[in-house]
């Protein structure tokens, strides 16, 4: 069923939104969700309160892109779970995601911190309309869909290790543009 099909059953308040949605996006909000929770229970959990949490947003919302509005809310589901799951823990996989990006991009809670947000999603979505479409789609891949470095150079035909230089390159890249911007670290 097409996008616009499955956002007027959402405004006609049809509960076979919830089922439309999970035939065709199932898939790809568990993808998101076990790629950063690596458990198959908490994923399963995430992308079920992904479908409440659509549900309860539209309306009065009406994303313009129904799978981006979809994995936004089940990414930040994921990630605010594999907090709670890892607070006062070490724990490899996300957190060495979220220690990369980190380097590159500061976070403040407050409301210049927000104002900082805008700015920096900005030169984000800049920069990324900037790269090759390889690039791009590698970026989004490993830092928006958690997926694994091992995972992306199997896909790539190249070693896991290049990859990470590529990887680093293109944070350098980020954080150079932010600069750039007067967005300091």
């Amino acid at each position: 069923m097409e996008d616009s099909k499955i956002l007027d059953l959402y405004w006609a308040r049809d509960e076979g939104a919830i089922k439309e949605t999970q035939a065709k996006y199932g898939g790809l909000c568990y993808s998101i969700a076990i790629n950063i929770l690596s458990s198959p229970q908490d994923s399963e959990e995430c992308v079920n309160d992904t479908y409440n949490k659509a549900w309860q947003s539209i309306p009065p919302k009406r994303p313009n892109s129904l799978a981006a509005y979809l994995g936004r809310i089940v990414r930040n589901l994921s990630i605010n779970r594999w907090n709670k799951n890892h607070a006062q823990k070490r724990f490899g996989g996300t957190e060495v995601l979220l220690s990369e990006l980190s380097q590159c991009a500061p976070s403040r809670e407050d409301v210049e911190g927000e104002i900082q947000s805008r700015e920096i999603t900005k030169v984000l979505n800049n920069w990324l309309r900037s790269l090759s479409q390889g690039d791009r789609v590698l970026f989004l891949r490993r830092y928006w869909f958690c997926e694994t470095l091992n995972a992306l150079a199997r896909e790539w035909g190249t070693t896991p290790n290049k990859l990470a230089g590529r990887m680093y390159r293109l944070r350098q890249s980020l954080r150079i543009e932010l600069e750039k911007e007067g967005i300091w670290l």
